[in-house]
């Protein structure tokens, strides 16, 4: 078949797969972000269900990339889903948040 490229995106509710082959075939896949009786990681299962695809043959080397991203955690802050937090910081540090960085002019 030739080399597949790979796409993830997992979400907090679906994890969404698009594959291009070398032949310019397109793949898309939608999976339940948890799904526990059926399996333990969606983007993994993904994998799996490509590479076993009877449309094509295809060993695990003939992936030439996969690109994952992921909401999860910027859905977690955005929704204040999460467990607290606290920052400590150790004195003179008290605007690391607002700069972002230990960097400072130094006058």
């Amino acid at each position: 078949m030739g080399r597949l490229q790979v796409a993830i995106d997992r979400g907090g509710t679906f994890t969404d797969v698009v594959a291009r082959t070398s032949d310019g075939k397109i793949i898309t896949m939608k999976l339940l972000s948890e799904n526990p009786e059926k399996y333990k990681d969606a983007p993994t299962e993904a994998i799996r269900r490509l590479i076993k695809q009877d449309s094509f043959s295809l060993n695990p080397t003939d992936i030439d990339w996969i690109r994952m991203g992921t909401t999860v955690a910027t859905n977690a802050l955005l929704e204040r889903k999460g467990e607290r937090i606290a920052l400590l910081v150790t004195n003179g540090f008290h605007d690391l948040l607002h700069i972002g960085n230990q960097s400072r002019l130094k006058f």
